[in-house]
């Protein structure tokens, strides 16, 4: 990961112009946009596509995102369960692009929510498991991030945007620790 990425906005664009996998629903030409050619796609074909790209193409019904392309709920609860089960120092692995694909799924959901009464349950069922997952990983960064400086292996699991977080709670943490240890004399 390259130090200039430091925001969440940097790490989604990226993610927005990472391949991902598709299945054309029906046969299409090749669409021109401006500068790129898309297609053409004969349906039940797989293809290998930039997200923004794939993502206008399942809005227009050409396509569709593979199953394991997705985040949907039950994959959600297992990785809910998965958290719980762990201790403290220990993080799974998530997901490849786990928080981008998160934050596009709870988008969709609030979508339908808003016209469809009936997925509003739904998705605050989604909101509340979400935040219990994000509360989950996040004690156990701040938990690592307040320890002597861990190895590679114990943070191999934490995803982009965690270990920038990690990193930066660490810097925080040690400039704290060396401030009140060499602090000889409280001033009044």
């Amino acid at each position: 990961m390259p130090k200039t990425i430091m925001n969440i906005r940097d790490l989604d664009f990226i993610f927005e112009h990472t391949p991902t996998k598709i299945i054309a629903n029906r046969n299409c030409p090749e669409i021109k946009l401006a500068g790129l050619n898309v297609g053409p796609f004969d349906e039940g074909n797989e293809y290998e596509i930039q997200f923004w790209i794939a993502q206008e193409l399942v809005k227009a019904g050409i396509a569709r995102f593979r199953e394991d392309e997705r985040l949907d709920a039950a994959k959600l609860y297992k990785i809910q369960w998965t958290e719980r089960v762990q201790t403290a120092g220990q993080i799974p692995k998530l997901p490849e692009n786990f928080y981008p694909k998160l934050r596009r799924y709870l988008i969709e959901l609030k979508e339908e929510a808003s016209k469809n009464t009936e997925k509003i349950r739904e998705y605050e069922k989604i909101k509340h498991l979400t935040q219990d997952v994000l509360n989950a990983r996040l004690k156990k960064i701040v938990s690592l991030a307040s320890a002597p400086a861990q190895i590679e292996q114990t943070l191999k699991n934490l995803t982009v945007e965690e270990r920038i977080l990690y990193d930066q709670l660490y810097n925080i943490i040690q400039k704290w620790r060396t401030q009140i240890m060499n602090y000889e004399k409280v001033e009044e």
